[in-house]
This record gives structure tokens, sequence and C-alpha cells, in this order.
């Protein structure tokens, strides 16, 4: 992966998390184990600190940045969709980033909430737990209910177990010129992985 100092400031990331080669992490960054970082995200941490806590996920595109002396925190289980932008901000336990998302400076975003995607969270903002929240700027809609915030659940789960998937057989490859009936297909791969019992 593309990993770089500055200022002797050296990224740090746990042997039991996958970070994708395409990935930039610049200097005072934290990765915590089970935690997957995915294509072309990028987290630059040149004037405050980045801190990615157990078994969460900063999905592709993402842009991860901070004000100086700031932390953007994301805590365990967080959840960052494809193309979110976060900016010197607190996500709590378990929160779901919705896609293209924005979250800016000193917004706090409380455990089990959810953020819509194409939401814009403005500086300072405080999204209570159990939420969801939507919108430009994002306002509280209602409560979650109990099977929402298990579904998100569900979903961080996959993105653990697909961080370990991708240090145990994720390898750069040259393409099969064409298709073709042996080649192993994902519906093959998850009827032979449900027949072994490890769904």
């Amino acid at each position: 992966m593309p990993c770089y100092a500055i200022d002797g400031v050296i990224p740090v990331v746990s042997p039991q998390a996958y970070v994708h080669p395409t990935a930039v992490l610049i200097g005072d960054v934290v990765i915590e184990a089970g935690v997957y970082i995915g294509p072309f995200a990028a987290l630059r941490a040149d004037f405050g600190g980045i801190r990615i806590q157990k078994n969460a996920n900063v999905q592709d595109s993402c842009t991860i940045h901070g004000f100086p002396d700031s932390v953007t925190l994301v805590e365990e289980y967080g959840h960052i969709g494809h193309g979110a932008i976060l900016h010197g901000c607190i996500i709590g336990k378990n929160v779901l980033v919705g896609m293209n998302s924005v979250i800016l400076d000193e917004a706090e975003i409380g455990e089990n909430t959810i953020i819509g995607a194409n939401s814009t969270v403005k500086a300072k903002a405080k999204i209570p737990e159990n939420s969801l929240a939507l919108g430009s700027p994002a306002k509280v809609i209602r409560s979650l209910e109990a099977k929402e915030i298990a579904w998100k659940t569900k979903g961080t789960e996959q993105y653990i177990q697909l961080s370990e998937r991708c240090l145990s057989s994720m390898h750069e490859i040259e393409p099969l010129s064409e298709d073709s009936a042996d080649r192993l297909t994902y519906k093959e791969f998850n009827a032979a992985h449900v027949l072994k019992g490890n769904s």
C-alpha cells in the first residue's frame, strides 16, 4: 500500500487489518485490527490525526482529513460508505455513513446512527444516537428501529469478513481473456460456503 511518513510521523496498520494497495495513508493514521480500507481511499493525516478503530470499514474512494490538532475518529464497527468525506469529525460506534455523504469539522455522530446517502452534516452538528438523519444539511428524521440497527450491524460484519477474506486470498493477477464454464462465480462460491456451514 502507498504509505507515507511526514515530519517523522509514520502511519500504524494492524497486521489484522486489510488496506487495499491503491489506498493511501499519510502521517498520523492508526488502523486497528479487523478494519477494511477500500480501493482509492485517502487517509491524509498531515495536520491532525486519523483513528480507525477495530472492525470499522472505510470503503472505496473515501477521503479522510482534518484541520491542525484535530483527530478524525471512526469508532468500532463504523461503516463509511463509498465516496464519503470525513473532515475532523467523530463517527460513533456502529454508525453507518451513507455513500457520498460529507461529515464536517467537529460534528459528532452518536452511536448506532445512520446518515443517509448524499447527506451533509454541518460543522459542529451533534446527531444523537439511534437516529436516522438525511439531507443537506442533514436533519434527524426519526429514531431507528431495532431491526434497522441489526441490518446495519449485519452489513458491517460482512466487511469484517471481507477484511479476513482479502488478507487470506486476494492477490494481483492477470485477467482471463474470456469467460468460461469452469470459471468460479460468486453464486458457486457462496453455495459451497453455505454447504460447508460457514455462512
